[in-house]
């Protein structure tokens, strides 16, 4: 079991270097990615990430693609998205295909699931904006039983009625994939997965502590309302920023530019604004290690800490290097200095087969409390 996890994440964006002034091809980025996950797998990270757009500026509108290419390369990394349009997405397909993606990965993923927060894509899709929270709520409700009940009749408000329909594959191992909500901003999301049980992912990326302390402790409070377990037990999930050398002043130097320019953050606060109001870190290995390892004080102990380091136009040999940096010194620091005094009520990170093993202990306490059970199993193992 792995307390926690530790890996990065990229939104797949496609950003001029300003450096250099060259902007790569599609092509060339998505090689790049596939370089960088298999790398991370190799210095011993446990998740990799990547988001779904649509959008002209970004390459990935089909993340399972790409992670069942990935998967089929490597033998440990686990998979995730960051994230997977809830809002835009029909449900069924949502279902089938990340079923499919459990199946070819062996267990090796889960799946984070969220609004979507650029207003474009909604109307590509057929969809209105204006009902991103009842898109998100409504068709997360329909995918939960597809994965659930093997023959589903269901109607709503935002697709056609299903009768007595089964979605395919059915999940691996009869258990359905693990479910991150995640969200910047908004309370109805981490009430969703409250409300569900599952688990909740801040971006925390663009805001300061506070913002996140009070989506994850509202969270928290109604996971242990909804009686999944303690307000302490709720699945906590992290994003974060970093990017480092040696020596603090060259990373600040080198990484200047890149933020100065970002389409995201570039032209408006100062990085020492930034890096002062979000976890955004820019120094050596050790001022990340102690920013990060400070993140339990600030949101309780929790079970997955994703980096974005290869966004902003940066090159593949400098994303390869950070990683080198976050496999070789951050992260193992981090597995220590989160371990100590880490309470024994604390959840581990999900793992499929942690799942499978829960539901098979359940369905083994309620056969030893079904005395007709028990006669059943008997009877057949006696035939």
């Amino acid at each position: 079991m792995t307390a926690m996890q530790f890996g990065i994440f990229t939104v797949s964006d496609i950003t001029e270097d300003p450096t250099t002034g060259r902007t790569l091809s599609e092509a060339e980025k998505i090689q790049d990615t596939l370089t960088i996950a298999l790398h991370a797998e190799e210095v011993g990270l446990d998740v990799f990430a990547i988001g779904e757009h649509h959008d002209l500026g970004f390459w990935n509108s089909s993340p399972t693609t790409l992670l069942a290419y990935l998967a089929a390369k490597t033998t440990t990394l686990q998979f995730t998205t960051s994230i997977a349009h809830i809002t835009t997405n029909d449900p069924v397909k949502l279902a089938e295909d990340y079923a499919m993606l459990q199946h070819l990965s062996g267990g090796r993923m889960d799946v984070m699931f969220g609004r979507g927060n650029t207003g474009p894509v909604y109307p590509w899709f057929g969809k209105d904006i204006r009902q991103g929270i009842p898109l998100a709520i409504e068709n997360y409700a329909l995918l939960h039983r597809l994965w659930r009940e093997d023959i589903v009749d269901w109607s709503g408000n935002f697709r056609t009625p299903l009768q007595g329909f089964t979605s395919t594959p059915r999940p691996l191992d009869g258990v359905a994939p693990f479910v991150w909500h995640g969200s910047i901003r908004s309370p109805e999301i981490a009430e969703q997965a409250a409300y569900y049980g599952d688990g909740f992912f801040a971006n925390n990326i663009f805001w300061p502590a506070e913002h996140y302390q009070k989506l994850i402790g509202y969270y928290r409070q109604r996971f242990e309302h909804y009686g999944h377990g303690t307000a302490k037990q709720a699945i906590v999930g992290l994003g974060g920023q970093a990017f480092m050398r040696a020596k603090s002043q060259d990373a600040v130097n080198e990484f200047r530019p890149y933020f100065d320019n970002a389409p995201v953050y570039g032209h408006g606060p100062s990085m020492e604004d930034f890096t002062q109001m979000t976890p955004l870190t820019v120094g050596s290995p050790q001022q990340v290690i102690d920013r990060y390892a400070g993140m339990r004080d600030l949101f309780g102990d929790y079970q997955r800490q994703l980096f974005l380091i290869d966004h902003a136009g940066l090159p593949l040999k400098t994303v390869l290097e950070q990683l080198d940096i976050l496999g070789g010194e951050v992260v193992p620091a981090l597995r220590n200095e989160l371990s100590v005094n880490r309470p024994s009520e604390t959840p581990d990170a999900p793992t499929h087969a942690a799942l499978v093993a829960a539901v098979a202990a359940v369905r083994a306490a309620d056969r030893a409390d079904d005395p007709f059970a028990i006669q059943a199993d008997e009877s057949v193992a006696t035939r």
